[in-house]
């Protein structure tokens, strides 16, 4: 492996999951990632982790459960999994995600096998990703390139250059060189974020109007109490830890009850292999009442039947325009650097950005307004003349955003 590959996995590790002495990491990856995988688990290792266990999985692969195994087969569970998984929360576990995307690869698969596959895999995964949406352990979720990733990003360049090319994107995303210090880059950027989330916390808005060319038009509502969240934060147990590397955003919990108008994306989705583009979303009381989109139509109106709660939000995040990852101008095809280039909400499940919130039961963060559900996907929104106008609950009006950057 070569130097700089080095670095970023030290960054990974120590910066990012911030593995502590005694604990358990569970990888997952491609396993075309098997090499940059085994220098993550020495690097674990050499911090003092207990045990690695490395869980490789193929969306090629998936594809084909897809479309030749029937329906029954795709919903069974076997019991086995379930215990799998349950066993590891028993530990002192630290979840790393390493993503690469392939855009468009499910396009041709049945959209009822994905949804009734995701319904019974989320359901049995419940209490496995409460685990980490509600940070009792740490986790982070980041990216390594494929030639396959690369050429859906520069379709134009030859497979190698493209390659090269995307990972050098995401090093840079990452704050990553061959002459800095990126732990150093990343205590100065934690700092920032944390700054900018405490300047939202002391407005305690109501409700947050976002206006732009486009045709976006959707005030939404936040949770009493809540609280933003940004960067480095503690685990349950008070380890701190970056859930995402790259990352952005200033973030927080919408009230599921109260979102209301119309939102269009800016940018392309790509959830479960399957592209979704040029769509809106027209929201009443907090809920999707009606939906278009000129790409991938069934795929989203799938995702928004997911479970009940699916057609919610459980995130809304603010991200300059002039952020580094919007001006590379790349598309990553990848939520977690294009929701870093853009202003971005979600569906699904929201995160306990209470307090206390990570130790409330379902029911009680539901009642706090905290949206519940199987699922967990961010689509963008932003754009450079986006406005943002949080409202306080004295009714004052306070400029968040303006021509696309925050301005507090």
């Amino acid at each position: 492996m070569k130097a700089i590959d080095i670095k970023y996995a030290n960054l990974l590790i120590n910066t990012g999951i911030n593995i502590q002495k005694g604990q358990t990491l569970l990888i997952h990856a491609e396993p075309v990632h098997y090499e940059f995988v085994t220098l993550l688990s020495e690097t674990a290792y050499k911090r003092g982790a207990k045990r690695v266990i490395v869980k490789y999985a193929s969306e090629h692969l998936q594809r084909l459960d897809y479309i030749y195994q029937d329906l029954d087969t795709l919903t069974q569970m076997n019991q086995w999994e379930i215990d799998e998984f349950d066993s590891y929360l028993s530990e002192d576990l630290v979840r790393l995600a390493l993503r690469a995307p392939n855009p468009g690869l499910m396009n041709d698969v049945d959209s009822s096998k994905v949804l009734e596959h995701s319904k019974v895999r989320g359901k049995v995964m419940e209490r496995y990703t409460q685990y980490s949406m509600s940070s009792q352990g740490q986790w982070l979720v980041c990216a390594y390139p494929t030639m396959s990733w690369a050429k859906a990003v520069f379709p134009t360049l030859n497979e190698h250059d493209a390659y090269d090319k995307l990972y050098a994107s995401i090093l840079y995303a990452c704050r990553v060189s061959e002459d800095n210090d990126p732990q150093h880059e990343w205590e100065l950027h934690n700092a920032q974020l944390l700054h900018q989330g405490d300047c939202l916390n002391t407005y305690n808005f109501k409700s947050l109007h976002f206006t732009n060319a486009k045709g976006t038009d959707i005030t939404v509502g936040l949770v009493k109490g809540h609280i933003w969240g940004g960067g480095r934060k503690p685990s349950a147990k008070g380890i701190p830890f970056n859930a995402n590397i790259p990352t952005e955003e200033s973030f927080t919990t919408p009230d599921r009850m109260n979102v209301n108008g119309i939102v269009y994306n800016t940018l392309p989705l790509n959830n479960n292999g399957r592209l979704i583009d040029d769509f809106w979303l027209k929201f009443e009381d907090g809920k999707v009442t009606d939906f278009d989109a000129k790409v991938g139509k069934e795929a989203l109106q799938a995702l928004l039947k997911t479970d009940d709660n699916s057609n919610r939000l459980g995130e809304i995040a603010l991200v300059s325009y002039d952020s580094p990852i919007s001006k590379m101008n790349i598309l990553f095809y990848n939520t977690l650097f294009d929701e870093n280039a853009s202003c971005h909400m979600a569906l699904g499940r929201g995160y306990p950005l209470i307090e206390n919130g990570s130790a409330l039961s379902k029911e009680a963060l539901e009642d706090c307004g905290i949206n519940q559900s199987l699922i967990h996907v961010d689509f963008m929104f932003g754009s450079d003349d986006m406005k943002v106008v949080g409202k306080t609950f004295e009714g004052e009006d306070i400029t968040i955003m303006e021509k696309g950057n925050i301005t507090l």
